[in-house]
């Protein structure tokens, strides 16, 4: 049976109408060809979790596994192949994989435990972003159009890894530009990784010799035999994480502007439940990389052969029938039993930062705007070609601020823990930064 393309340009623009198809004619296991290489694309809820947990180790993400990349028979300028040559605990297993992953556990901890000053600092930080980005719109008068993809929900969480990195203002900007460039992956994301990988190695460098409040450092006194390039390599994972959340903040303003019920249900602090909702309606990570099977293993109507590739659909099991948790579109609540976020040994260990990156994001917007209007019908809204990724392209919009709450009234708040107040030379340097002349050029079209 010859595997049918899968990213065509109905898949680009309706992955669900064509998730359906494809269960309806093979099941929820379907051959498939992304990108000129076979792959079979798992839909099935029950199937996507079974391989996730990877019960009975059976199924790995260990590229030298995958027998066709083994053999040679991947081509040199497959789009994706560099996906597959990055060295990290992304890929890891076993004992190499627990001894990264705990690294990540402990070096995360200080901002994900809301008791820890450092989460409190950090919430601090992410409302101030978000005011900063907020104030660019400002600076052109309380309405206008802007593209909130470019201009608030992507740039607002590279500030926040830039802030958790540690690096100086000047490199910071650097760094967040070229995780941009990555991201895109246009022509100058070959040149931005090497240098991204070079200010990695330098970072993790300088923080081994001065250690301080920051991830590299937390993970270094987590796992001391960390080597530089491993560390560099590990860091280099962050783009991943934040371009999920950009878009999973793109998704739920989409939803909030969208549907009348969620707008109204803002007004009684349910973004929480709104960002849990999107997450499983539309996952920004609708496909995950792919899985091997160490054995010949039978799933949905096939024999999945040893070292065939496996693309998971987080998107597809969320609209399986047999899924319990199936969403009605026009419901409030949803389930959590969903699988945004992973399952098993791979599972996401920033959900909850990126959660909060999401559902703070999103209230100081609405808290700031009195009014958000899509500048295109939803379903004329541009999305991004991805074999993984589902998330807007850019995001237009029309808005008008609410003069009331201007943009930078944050500060006047008393937050749960004093943050060193940013002098006017460091708020000048703001101003100047590369970054922050990119982003007003966006708001002023120069």
């Amino acid at each position: 049976m010859s595997p049918e393309p899968l990213l065509t340009r109905g898949y680009d623009a309706s992955p669900a109408i064509e998730h359906e198809r494809l269960r309806s004619k093979y099941g929820p296991v379907a051959p498939v060809d992304v990108l000129g290489v076979p792959v079979w694309f798992v839909l099935g809820y029950e199937e996507v979790l079974h391989v996730l947990q990877n019960s009975g180790g059976i199924w790995t993400k260990n590229p030298e596994r995958w027998q066709a990349y083994v053999e040679g028979r991947i081509p040199a300028d497959w789009p994706l192949l560099p996906v597959f040559q990055v060295d990290s605990s992304n890929f890891a297993e076993g004992a190499a994989q627990h001894r990264f992953r705990s690294a990540w556990t402990k070096a995360l901890q200080p901002f994900q435990d809301h008791t820890h000053p450092q989460a409190q600092f950090l919430e601090q930080s992410i409302k101030r972003y978000a005011d900063d980005l907020i104030g660019l719109l400002a600076e052109g008068g309380h309405t206008g159009a802007a593209d909130l993809a470019a201009q608030y929900a992507r740039p607002l969480p590279l500030m926040v890894a830039n802030r958790m990195l540690g690096f100086t203002s000047a490199r910071g900007d650097e760094v967040v530009m070229d995780i941009w460039r990555l991201i895109d992956a246009g022509p100058d994301a070959g040149a931005a990784f090497e240098r991204l990988y070079a200010a990695m190695m330098e970072l993790a460098a300088q923080k081994r010799e001065q250690p301080g409040d920051d991830l590299p450092s937390y993970m270094i006194q987590a796992q001391p035999d960390l080597t530089l390039d491993e560390l560099a390599r590990e860091l280099l994972m962050l783009p991943a994480l934040l371009d999920f959340c950009a878009g999973l903040v793109c998704n739920v303003v989409v939803e909030v502007v969208s549907n009348p019920a969620v707008r109204e249900s803002l007004s009684v602090g349910a973004i929480d439940e709104t960002v849990n909702r999107v997450a499983m309606l539309n996952p920004p990570m609708a496909n995950l990389t792919f899985r091997f099977p160490v054995k010949d293993v039978k799933m949905g109507n096939y024999t999945i052969a040893a070292g065939d590739a496996m693309m998971l659909s987080v998107a597809a099991a969320h609209a399986d029938p047999r899924f319990a948790g199936a969403l009605d579109p026009h419901a409030i609540r949803s389930t959590r039993a969903h699988l945004a976020w992973g399952a098993g040994p791979h599972a996401c260990l920033g959900q909850r930062l990126a959660t909060q990156m999401a559902t703070v994001s999103v209230h100081r917007l609405f808290s700031r705007c009195t009014k958000v209007k899509l500048a295109l019908p939803a379903d004329q809204l541009p999305w991004r070609p991805s074999p993984f990724v589902r998330a807007l392209r850019s995001l237009p919009v029309q808005y008008e601020l609410d003069e009331r709450r201007v943009p930078g009234a944050a500060s006047a708040e008393a937050p749960a823990v004093q943050q060193p107040a940013e002098d006017g030379a460091a708020k000048q340097a703001q101003q100047r930064s590369p970054l922050w002349n990119f982003l007003r050029s966006l708001r002023f079209g120069r």
